[in-house]
């Protein structure tokens, strides 16, 4: 028997009693195979390699339900070769090297092909993904593997080169509803014997709610089947009660973290507060340190809104101080706020770009000596050798701005802040502007 159940004879009648929904309703040809069209669409090139068999070695990417296992199958079943099932987590390499090693035998005596499915294949390090290399490179077995993280991050690039990477995407509620009718009429692999049915409400309902997982849509169906009688309805309210409180998918450790993180600062960027506060609640229901979401917002207000609203520094540290005051839940409205705050507020890199050129400049020139004029000069001596000659004190001068040099010698016109006319940094423009053209205004009468 293999990881699918399968058996001959009359024990697959019951064996398939025995089996979760989820695990019988499984597809037994591609055509009977829902999602993926733009990988194994008819016509698709994994689809033209698959039914010519000529399928390398492959690693599958995507969310959980997504059908990378059955896929893997069909592959194995449809290529009619040797499909080996195994996990990362429970496999060692040292097993699989006594299975690789037999399946080489059986390649060079019968020309069966060895597809091994390596499921979370990320689990493996790489010293043990290295010890795939050889078997791979010498066509000893196809590799398929199958992951929920990304490859580029989890698996060694030696590998990776050697395999192509297909990414699956989550089914849509259109494929689960299709999916679930099935189960519903299938009366061999599925519940049709029992005459079931289900609203259209828990329908649309379950469908939405399994995030375009189908094994967990399956699941979730069967659970509700054995709650009711034959020939009864699966309504909403039912399915509401088996799902409970929705398990939000955000792995704090994984890609989808940096995603969301990602999406949450374009959003803000982008000024789209609705967006922005979808994705702050993606994190907090994930289970997010609402005290990393703050920093990040503090970041935001420092890096992207900066002068052109310098109120928003003030405003986020003031609701990261309400949050430690009140703590979750009552403190995440202040989190939102501030969400709201830095998506509607006025937008301004420029102390970001000054700020990096002003480094990048430091870097370059190292350490150009202070002029003289703006010198320390605490002691005698220092004043004797001209430390702080010369010097102009602002608040004494009769004019608005003073014309002194502050800048080494050398960079004495570099000018690294551009101020634009975004919110209250207009001011700013205008006050920089006024103070460059009075400076070059004296630089042009003294030249007279």
């Amino acid at each position: 028997m293999d990881m699918f159940g399968e058996k001959d004879g009359a024990e697959v009648e019951q064996a398939s009693t025995n089996r979760p929904l989820a695990d019988r309703m499984r597809p037994d040809s591609l055509d009977n195979f829902f999602g993926q069209e733009k990988i194994i669409g008819p016509g698709k090139p994994l689809r033209r390699a698959i039914e010519a068999g000529r399928v390398g070695s492959i690693i599958f990417w995507g969310p959980p339900g997504t059908g990378k296992t059955t896929l893997a199958f069909l592959i194995a079943n449809t290529c009619k070769g040797e499909f080996l099932p195994y996990s990362a987590v429970t496999s060692s390499i040292k097993e699989l090297k006594g299975v690789i090693a037999s399946a080489k035998k059986r390649r060079k005596m019968y020309g069966t092909i060895t597809y091994m499915f390596i499921d979370e294949i990320h689990r493996f390090n790489k010293a043990q993904q290295d010890a795939f290399l050889p078997f791979v490179e010498d066509g000893s077995i196809t590799l398929i593997g199958a992951t929920t993280e990304n490859p580029s991050f989890e698996v060694i690039t030696a590998l990776l080169s050697r395999m192509r990477v297909y990414v699956l995407e989550r089914l849509s509620q259109e494929h689960i509803r299709t999916i679930i009718k099935a189960a519903l009429a299938d009366t061999k692999r599925g519940i049709g014997e029992r005459k079931l049915t289900i609203d259209d409400k828990g329908l649309n309902y379950l469908s939405e709610q399994v995030d375009g997982d189908a094994r967990r849509a399956l699941s979730i169906l069967e659970a509700a089947a054995d709650d009711i009688a034959d020939g009864k309805e699966i309504t909403y309210e039912l399915l509401k009660e088996i799902i409970g409180r929705r398990n939000i998918i955000y792995d704090k450790s994984a890609e989808e973290h940096f995603n969301i993180i990602s999406a949450l600062h374009k959003s803000l960027r982008g000024g789209d507060p609705d967006a922005a506060l979808y994705w702050l609640a993606r994190m907090l229901k994930g289970g997010e340190d609402p005290l990393y979401i703050l920093r990040r917002l503090v970041r935001f207000a420092s890096e992207d809104v900066g002068l052109a609203d310098p109120f928003a520094l003030t405003f986020c540290i003031s609701c990261t101080d309400s949050f430690r005051f009140l703590g979750p839940p009552e403190g995440e409205l202040a989190i939102a706020q501030a969400v709201i705050y830095l998506a509607t507020a006025p937008k301004s890199v420029s102390a970001y770009k000054a700020f990096g050129q002003v480094m990048d400049e430091v870097e370059r020139t190292e350490n150009l000596p202070v002029p003289m004029h703006i010198r320390n000069a605490p002691t005698r001596l220092m004043k004797e050798v001209g430390y702080g000659k010369d010097y102009i004190y602002p608040p004494d001068s009769d004019t608005p701005f003073v014309d002194q040099q502050f800048l080494p010698d050398n960079i004495k016109d570099k000018k690294f802040y551009h101020p634009t006319d975004k919110g209250r940094e207009k001011k700013i423009a205008y006050y920089l502007a006024s103070f460059r053209h009075y400076r070059g205004q004296k630089a042009r009468d003294e030249k007279k």
